[in-house]
């Protein structure tokens, strides 16, 4: 298995892809990876990489498509960028997936104009995982469709469906509609309209998601428009950051605390770790006719790693044949 690795982006590049990378051939003897990037920015943080040379191939890809200009546009100029190579390298076969921290918009747009939708698909997504402590659960859409038609979200089910199957190995992922309320009459004009199309999707679907029940183990997959997916993602996040701080602060306030926190270091480095999005390491381009995975742009090596074994899990679980699948199945049932 082969995966092209982008070294040029995120906000640690290319230390945190390059030795991410190398951490990931460690752990995985059956790997390959293109290294793409500057290469006299490369090739200093490499060190002693005997032992996977010959596994590993150096790319030079003179160009990088920043945060700072059109993605669009990027995509389409900067042809010797790290993203543009990778997502033809993925639709020629060269390689079976890409991994990049770079720009968001880069790898969206790269992914639809470079490699291409899956047929049949309306919209890719970006989809993250996201740990709650009772489970997990993924996120589609959180950021890629901020407008979105019903017809976008029952497929976003499909995708979310085929993920959590393929990588995660749930027989029977419960796919559920984030709402206002529980009710199937309840919601704005467009989760009105999905509810009954989802009911018919060919996936187990479990009706209508309230914010407060989403991080309760309420469904494995939540559906939702990029608007309202970015917006929980954000807050998601924003939430397990500050009760860690508000834990860590009433603990470090008298000696009482000092104490039972000492006691409770262990337990307290496993719901650390529990929360920490570095465990996943970045979020699924669904949608696309190839493993994507977009790392968090603030990757450290460790989290670029787990995002490149996220990528072969994606590549291993047939993800994208199964998202083919459900989407055939649901042009079928319109048609019939």
């Amino acid at each position: 298995m082969k995966i092209y690795v982008d070294a040029m982006g995120g906000d640690l590049a290319p230390e945190a892809p390059v030795k991410g990378a190398l951490r990931a051939l460690r752990q995985n003897p059956e790997l390959e990876i293109i290294l793409a990037g500057r290469l006299e920015e490369v090739k200093p943080f490499l060190g002693d990489y005997g032992d996977v040379s010959a596994r590993l191939t150096l790319e030079e890809a003179p160009e990088v498509i920043t945060n700072h200009e059109s993605p669009v546009m990027g995509v389409r100029k900067k042809v010797s960028s790290a993203t543009v190579q990778g997502m033809l390298k993925v639709r020629s076969g060269e390689a079976d997936g890409f991994v990049s921290a770079g720009s968001t918009g880069a790898t969206l747009a790269g992914g639809m104009f470079r490699l291409g939708r899956i047929p049949g698909v309306e919209r890719p997504a970006l989809a993250p995982v996201i740990s709650t402590g009772r489970g997990r659960f993924l996120l589609i859409d959180c950021g890629a469709n901020v407008d979105c038609k019903p017809e976008y979200l029952v497929q976003f089910g499909v995708m979310g469906d085929a993920y959590m199957k393929g990588v995660w190995g749930l027989k029977n992922p419960r796919v559920g509609l984030a709402n206002i309320g529980a009710e199937a009459e309840k919601g704005n004009a467009l989760v009105k309209e999905t509810y009954p199309l989802m009911e018919k999707a060919p996936y187990h679907f479990v009706g209508n998601v309230e914010a407060r029940d989403i991080p309760l183990d309420a469904a494995d997959v939540i559906v939702t428009d990029g608007f309202s997916g970015n917006l929980i993602l954000k807050y998601t996040e924003g939430l397990a950051k500050a009760l860690l701080g508000v834990i860590k602060q009433a603990l470090l306030s008298d000696t009482r605390g000092k104490i039972a926190g000492l006691l409770a270091k262990p337990s307290f480095k496993q719901v650390k770790k529990t929360l920490d999005p570095d465990e996943v390491g970045g979020a699924p381009l669904l949608g696309v006719q190839g493993a994507v995975v977009k790392a968090h742009g603030s990757s450290n090596d460790y989290a670029f790693c787990n995002a490149i074994t996220q990528c072969v899990k994606m590549i291993d679980g047939h993800v994208v044949q199964i998202i083919e699948e459900g989407v055939r199945k649901i042009a079928e049932a319109r048609e019939a």
